[in-house]
Order: structure tokens, then C-alpha cells, then sequence
């Protein structure tokens, strides 16, 4: 039997990237897969496309995890398509490079509305759902979450807030559902002459993440021992170390 067989799992903006990686692993491993997009359709389409080809049922779901409505209705048509849910994974997520002076008070709220009211909204909606099933939650947060940037003050503190609500999350879903959090450092899409090679000299394992790197760390927090619950795993082949 695959790892994750006859499971049901939410994963919300999963269409491109990191989130499409995710879901691709989790299909593989044997799970029915709902993936959630906001202005990526065509993208989630195929996307859809794709988890269906490993042989398991998948759906795409409009969703703005920025409002309660919409994360309800979406967290309903999930369990109604599968008839339960298993795992939810906060994916969707807002990343702004911009000098500490010049963010105005717009994009701070922007940045905390999608990376940390996002998963709090899904969560609750969710909450009813895993509890039936002992089932998890893996949040994505970020290693700005555990180190300032001082170009990304309002992505750091949303990031930081989000392992915090991991770890309050925890304890309060406990004992029927478990959280953790999945921290990824830089993370390329296979690209060689992306912008980003002079973090590979910063970085001990002398290479920049994969998503395929971060759907191991998740994979681990979706079919390892329930017990673990309240963990921030960083996936930054050890920058952080000399961040």
C-alpha cells in the first residue's frame, strides 16, 4: 500500500511552484489531492491534469484565503468531493522584496492577510474535518521566518507569525490532530542562471533547495508518527546556519 492511499488532502495554492510539487508527491504516494488557486486557473488545470494521470481522483477549487467565506466554501467542497480530509497544507503564500522605510501600511496588511490570516482561516474551516479523521496540518513557513531579512521586514514577520500559530495550533488541536511547519530557505525551480547562485557559497550543502527538497520534509510530517506535533523543520541545505 502507498504511504498516503485512500487519503484526502487540501493543499491551497497549488497550482504552480512549490504548492504543484507538493501535490504531484502526495498523488504519487497515493492521495486524492484538492488544490485550491486564485487567479491561476488555466495553471491549476493542468495541474489537475496531471495528479489525475497517477491514477487518484483530483479537483481544482477557486479560493482566496484572504477571505472566511471563501475558505469555507472551499474547505466544504473538498470534504464533500472526498468525503473527509486528512491533510491540510497552507501553501499559499506572498513573497515582496522592499526597503524596511518604504512599506506602507497596505503591503504590511497584504502580507499578513495571505501568510498568517490565510492558514488561520483554513485551519479553523479544516478543524472540524481532520479532528474526525486524527488528521494534520503541515504549514509552509519560511526560513525569513526564523532570520531577518532586512530587505523583507513585513514577509520575515508574517513568516515568524505563522511558526508561532503552528505552535499554538498545535497545542490546541491536540490530541486528534497534529501540526508542524515546513521552513524552506532559497528554493529554485531547477533554473542554473535564476539570480540567485551567490546564495550557494553561504550555503554548506553548496546547492539551493528544490521543491522536490520541500515535498520530502512535508511527506515526512504527512505519514510520520502522529506524536510529532509543533515542529519547525528548516529545508536550507544549512543556510541558515550562517544567515
Amino acid at each position: 500500500m502507498k504511504a498516503m492511499e485512500s487519503k484526502a488532502v487540501l493543499i491551497t495554492g497549488a497550482a504552480r511552484r512549490i504548492g504543484r510539487s507538493l501535490a504531484l508527491a502526495l498523488a504519487a504516494a497515493g492521495a486524492n489531492v484538492a488544490i485550491t488557486f486564485r487567479e491561476s486557473e488555466e495553471h491549476a488545470a493542468r495541474t489537475v491534469e496531471e495528479l489525475r494521470a497517477l491514477g487518484f481522483d483530483a479537483v481544482a477549487i477557486p479560493a482566496d484565503v484572504r477571505s472566511e467565506a471563501s475558505v469555507q466554501t472551499a474547505v466544504e467542497a473538498a470534504a464533500a468531493r472526498f468525503g473527509k480530509l486528512d491533510l491540510l497544507i497552507n501553501n499559499a503564500g506572498r513573497f515582496e522584496t522592499a526597503d524596511h522605510i518604504r512599506i506602507t501600511v497596505e503591503q504590511w496588511d497584504a502580507m499578513f492577510e495571505t501568510n498568517t490570516r490565510g492558514p488561520f482561516l483554513m485551519a479553523k474551516a479544516a478543524y472540524p474535518h481532520l479532528k474526525a479523521t486524527r488528521g494534520r496540518i503541515v504549514n509552509i513557513g519560511s526560513l525569513g521566518g526564523l532570520h531577518p531579512w532586512s530587505t523583507h521586514a513585513h514577509y520575515c514577520t508574517s513568516k515568524a507569525a505563522l511558526h508561532m500559530l503552528t505552535q499554538t495550533m498545535a497545542k490546541a488541536f491536540a490530541p486528534e490532530i497534529s501540526v508542524n511547519c515546513v521552513a524552506p530557505g532559497m528554493i529554485v525551480n531547477g533554473e542554473v542562471s535564476d539570480g540567485y547562485e551567490h546564495f550557494l557559497e553561504k550555503t554548506p550543502m553548496k546547492r539551493n533547495g528544490t521543491p522536490q527538497d520541500v515535498a520530502a520534509a512535508v511527506m515526512f510530517f504527512a505519514t510520520g508518527p502522529h506524536f510529532i506535533t509543533g515542529q519547525i523543520l528548516s529545508v536550507d541545505g544549512g543556510l541558515g546556519l550562517s544567515t
